[in-house]
């Protein structure tokens, strides 16, 4: 991405995956390759992300197994996060625990309450490999976690528990996009 550009402004949308695929449930492998592809990668996902109206998107969802997501997503006071991280780590969840409505690009339609806490800080690299540390509060701190868990082959589905969880699965096995 040239400095300055619209993320996602050069990327191609490509094909979200979706809840069953095996690539959602596996846990993704570290980015040794900082080189161009990467960059396409991160343009890509923008773009996709864009195109599915989503505030973060996962490697995994398109199909990529590595450890790289994407955000452009507001905090409880409305003040926009954008940007991406490569490798990260969920260093901190911590705060209160809130049950809000979650959805997934992997699922869509759908959304159950699901428990996240109300702070996260995130630490990876960039895509040029260089350092950064990602603090999120409110809905921007369940963005982190989510886009988090995929990385490690989880999705919003495995933390919901009880009739909520049983909803939401009940809903998914009959939503037109499940071919299952």
């Amino acid at each position: 991405m040239r400095h300055g550009s619209i993320p996602g402004a050069s990327g191609r949308v490509r094909p979200l995956t979706l809840l069953g695929d095996p690539v959602l449930h596996a846990a993704c492998e570290e980015v040794t390759d900082f080189g161009p592809g990467l960059a396409d990668l991160i343009e890509d996902m923008f773009a996709t992300m864009y195109a599915a109206q989503g505030v973060g998107l996962a490697a995994n969802q398109i199909g990529v197994g590595k450890r790289v997501f994407v955000y452009d997503c507001p905090d409880d006071d409305d003040v926009r996060h954008l940007g991406h991280v490569v490798n990260p780590r969920l260093v901190a969840a911590d705060g209160e625990t809130l049950r809000g409505p979650e959805g997934c690009l992997s699922l869509p339609g759908l959304e159950a309450g699901t428990p996240r806490f109300d702070h996260a800080v995130v630490e990876g690299s960039d895509l040029r490999g260089e350092p950064v540390r990602v603090h999120g509060t409110g809905w921007f701190a369940r963005c982190l976690q989510h886009e988090c868990d995929h990385l490690e082959g989880a999705v919003y589905t495995d933390r919901v528990t009880g009739w909520r969880r049983r909803r939401v699965l009940r809903a998914a096995a009959r939503a037109p996009w499940n071919t299952a």
